[in-house]
């Protein structure tokens, strides 16, 4: 049997942002109450009083700002060093059976370049390469003939460290690219291992975006 608190959760919890801002308390729960009323009526298959619904709310909004607050600031206020690269490059090519080699080649002879940005990843049909724009022109050379899909230039690399509890804490990730998205920034490309993570973004958009995630160490 449904529970008008079981109803309540999941409608939040289908509303990211919405999620977030009431575990923060910034959100009026009667108005919030009187929006979901309608919705919640047809899921409980019953009459619902809006004081039951803001009830619901109230201690739902208690537990959230625990679960999602406490844990995720704690893992927050420990970011490590913040690095940024500017002039960047970013090449998607289609997997075939010769772009291994050619990646190997690239790799050979990008080692003789000193101080320059490169990483790469492979999906199930793409291929992703990210290089310093004075070596985009080997990618150009050691790629000829593959299946180029997309080339974006003039990106920046956002690269955080993260403490070790970050593999134990759900929703950080989740946190700080709500926070990118809520000032309006895009995400080109995401690289991630256990401890740490690069974001490629705009160079329009990189001093906004350093400022929103150095300012999460001090939530």
């Amino acid at each position: 049997m449904k529970t008008i608190s079981a109803v309540v959760e999941n409608y939040i919890k289908t509303k990211p942002f919405l999620l977030s801002a009431l575990s923060q308390g910034i959100i009026n729960l009667t108005s919030l109450s009187r929006n979901m009323l309608p919705e919640l009526q047809t899921e409980l298959g019953k009459d619902v009083k809006q004081g039951a619904i803001v009830m619901a709310l109230k201690r739902l909004s208690e537990d959230l700002d625990f679960r999602l607050n406490h844990k995720i600031v704690k893992v927050l206020k420990n970011l490590g060093e913040i690095t940024v690269r500017s002039s960047l490059s970013d090449f998607t090519f289609a997997v075939s059976d010769t772009i291994l080699n050619k990646q190997a080649e690239l790799i050979s002879e990008i080692n003789n370049y000193s101080d320059i940005f490169y990483t790469s990843s492979r999906g199930v049909s793409e291929t992703n390469i990210v290089v310093s724009e004075s070596v985009s022109h080997l990618v150009d050379k050691h790629f000829s003939g593959e299946r180029l899909l997309h080339k974006f230039e003039n990106l920046a690399s956002i690269t955080i460290k993260l403490p070790k509890d970050n593999v134990s804490t759900p929703g950080v990730y989740y946190f700080i690219f709500q926070r990118l998205a809520w000032e309006g920034i895009i995400i080109n490309e995401v690289i991630s291992t256990s401890y740490e993570f690069t974001v490629l973004v705009s160079e329009d958009d990189v001093d906004v975006a350093f400022k929103v995630i150095k300012d999460l160490k001090t939530l």
